[in-house]
């Protein structure tokens, strides 16, 4: 069994990304044997799946088996930083390019020469970043905030994404240059539900996994329970099934797992997919009767009414989860945030400093 996993890190405690990715199902070999033949080239790629199908792991993987494998490999999460500070964050900046910046920096595309820049939910980089990265691409240039000076650049840049890049390109918060920029080699995960295979493998890796951290022996899984987790959906994928199986551990007595000892998530996540087809024909139906009722009734700014109508629908759907919420309309998390707030589903209330000293907006937000 192939089996790769994250190097330790205190913030994976607290991490949606998954930690351990295996390639015994069929359609997780055919993607194995694909990541095999691009790995060794400096071809972007484009790595696409839902959150905690183990993106990370595939670019690292990549990252490991091409010719760059002794030269740095970061990871840069695009939704963790604000707008304001993004730029600095890949490009570098210079003393005195914004107040706080005390020193020069280099960024974290000067930090990856040599090796491999991994952008995590590239979906979540606002437009004027967008054109900015475009230009490093191609130039293979950085020029860091507050410099006029252009820094030449070594970096394979692999990019992942839990959206459809294709809707956030049709709703105007994508560029479709640089969609094509990055996705000269594209990689599909599938969720953990599409390939059973693996999933009694991660099973037995983390149990073990968690059974030696927590000083235990040998852990066994009765049949029904076994049952019982390959059957799951897991909507939460591979970090889902990570948090179930140490909890479970936690819990189980005389070292072996019952079912009365799994506590699975009863989230419902509506996804479509080919079997779904006579149910959304219905749903085209209704939606079809609801705007031909709304056209004959009303007139003018039908489209906003519509757009935020949907997103706060969505939102309590989703028991007002940001993450879900984004997933079940195909945005990325900072899109629907913003959204939420203009229509007032999010208010932002305070302001704090940042490290730079400068004052950012802080709303109640829930994930």
């Amino acid at each position: 069994m192939q089996l790769l996993t994250l190097p330790p890190s205190p913030a994976l405690a607290t991490s949606i990304r998954a930690t351990a990715q295996v390639f015994e199902d069929p359609k997780s070999q055919a993607l194995l044997a694909h990541l095999q033949q691009v790995a060794p080239s400096d071809a972007s790629v484009l790595i696409i799946g839902e959150t905690g199908t183990g993106k990370e792991l595939v670019a690292r993987h990549l990252h490991n088996l091409s010719a760059r494998r002794n030269k740095p490999f970061i990871a840069v999460n695009c939704g963790a930083f604000s707008e304001n500070l993004v730029e600095a964050e890949l490009f570098g900046h210079e003393k005195g390019a914004f107040t706080g910046a005390l020193s020069a920096k280099a960024g974290w595309f000067e930090e990856a020469n040599g090796g491999t820049l991994f952008l995590d939910e590239i979906g979540d980089l606002p437009l004027p970043i967008q054109v900015k990265l475009l230009r490093v691409l191609q130039e293979r240039e950085v020029v860091r905030l507050g410099s006029r000076k252009s820094i030449p650049i070594d970096v394979r840049v692999l990019a992942a994404t839990n959206v459809q890049l294709e809707r956030a390109i049709n709703a105007g918060h994508f560029r479709e240059d640089l969609y094509y920029r990055l996705n000269v080699v594209s990689l599909q995960l599938s969720p953990l539900r599409e390939r059973p295979g693996d999933i009694l493998p991660l099973i037995r890796h983390f149990i073990a996994e968690y059974s030696r951290r927590l000083g235990y022996g040998d852990v066994a899984l009765d049949n029904a329970a076994e049952q019982k987790l390959v059957s799951y959906a897991w909507p939460g994928n591979i970090r889902e099934l990570e948090n179930v199986i140490h909890h479970t551990l936690l819990i189980c007595r005389n070292h072996l797992i019952r079912v009365h000892d799994l506590h699975l998530s009863n989230l419902r996540i509506e996804r479509q997919d080919a079997s779904n087809s006579a149910v959304d024909d219905s749903a085209d139906a209704l939606l079809e009767q609801a705007f031909q009722r709304l056209f004959a009734e009303e007139s003018g700014a039908l489209h906003e009414r519509v757009e935020h109508a949907l997103l706060r629908a969505a939102y309590r759907f989703s028991h007002y989860n940001q993450v879900h919420t984004a997933s079940l309309l195909g945005l990325s998390r900072n899109i629907t945030r913003a959204m939420l707030i203009k229509v007032g589903e999010l208010v932002v209330n305070k302001r704090r400093p940042t490290r730079d000293g400068q004052a950012v907006n802080v709303a109640n937000l829930s994930i």
